[in-house]
């Protein structure tokens, strides 16, 4: 900043010509306040008293930076601008795999299952041991204490009865694991003739035990098991919690790779809710298959609507199928459409593509 004389020249109204002792430039703007610039490659903003050429101003150089600081600077800048950048594409790649993965697993729900349960084999097993004499931990506890030998290292810092004594708590404990294992044997066979029996009773505690559904708790379902008098039939309700599970918005990436959402059709939703329900409910009975002695299987889809008429949210049913053993054995879970699948049992299910599921009477 600083005070000096200069002349200008009017050369249109607005526009001066200045001319200065080293340079000339043009100036542009009113009386009071103008902007120049210069052949010394500079920049000024300069307020005047006018008449009496007195001025007061301010510069900006524009110099180009020649230090490799300054350079370094602006490829740091641009370096940190592109990664970025990059990031942003990566989150949006990273975001869409993890929307189509989803889409998956609702439509892939049916195809894991629990390894059936052998309860004939288990009731048939032989004991770990013989009760009355000693069990194959114990004994090799027994015979490691008995090689013992302690070393001359051992004896001059005086741990051979530090070691004898690890070795004696050993046989102790692997005296206890030998009974735990032989009463949990005892306890299998004991479930396994129950189960063998029909007592309906065991059922629900190994299914309580077992929990061959513990997956589907991620997706919200929440289960409820009945059994009757018929011991080769059960009954299962599972609340659907689809507004929790499938998407209202579909995920992809544009041509540039930036992620794009975009609210997803009715159609769209209804079709993927009525896939997941299906396939949950085919998930269902396979699992009890395998862990039971069943026959048939009645499942029952429950969720929650909207009741105008009481404007409470009410539970309803929205599908029930009996499935069969040998019929849902002979599908093939790979290439089956669920929701198609269904004709092949005995089921009630009201689908409207604008509407999605609608309530039915559950089988009985």
């Amino acid at each position: 900043m600083g005070f000096g004389f200069r002349k200008s020249i009017k050369i249109i109204p607005g526009v001066r010509l200045n001319l200065g002792s080293k340079s000339a430039g043009l100036s542009f703007g009113g009386k009071g306040i103008r902007y120049s610039i210069n052949s010394r490659g500079g920049s000024r903003i300069t307020a005047s008293i006018p008449g009496t050429g007195l001025s007061y101003s301010t510069g900006f150089s524009s110099r180009p930076r020649r230090t490799t600081s300054y350079q370094r600077r602006n490829d740091l800048a641009r370096m940190q601008r592109e990664v970025q950048k990059m990031q942003e594409l990566e989150r949006a790649k990273h975001e869409v795999e993890l929307f189509e993965n989803h889409l998956e697993m609702i439509h892939s729900i049916h195809k894991e299952c629990d390894d059936p349960v052998d309860w004939n084999a288990l009731f048939h097993s032989l004991p770990p041991f013989t009760k009355d004499q000693k069990g194959p931990k114990q004994l090799e506890a027994e015979f490691e204490l008995a090689q013992f030998k302690p070393g001359l290292f051992d004896k001059l810092t005086n741990k051979v009865a530090a070691k004898k004594a690890a070795l004696e708590q050993n046989v102790l404990e692997s005296k206890q694991e030998d009974q735990s294992d032989y009463l949990a044997w005892e306890e299998m066979k004991e479930i396994a003739e129950s189960i063998l029996s029909g007592d309906t009773d065991a059922y629900l505690r190994v299914i309580e035990e077992m929990n061959p559904l513990d997956d589907l708790l991620e997706f919200g379902s929440g289960f409820e098991f009945f059994v009757s008098d018929d011991p080769k039939v059960m009954a299962v309700e599972f609340d659907v919690h689809s507004d929790k599970v499938v998407p209202k918005e579909m995920k992809s990436l544009t041509q540039a790779g930036k992620l794009s959402v975009k609210e997803m059709s009715k159609t769209k939703y209804y079709d993927l809710e009525q896939d997941y329900v299906c396939s949950c409910a085919i998930r269902i009975a396979r699992d009890l298959f395998a862990l039971l002695p069943l026959d048939d299987i009645y499942v029952h889809a429950m969720d929650e609507r909207m009741n105008t008429a009481t404007g409470r949210r009410d539970k309803i049913t929205i599908l029930s199928v009996k499935f069969n053993r040998s019929k849902l054995n002979s599908l093939n879970m790979d290439t089956i459409d669920c929701s198609d699948s269904m004709v092949n049992f005995e089921h009630r299910m009201k689908y409207l593509k604008t509407g999605g599921l609608q309530p039915v009477e559950r089988l009985e």
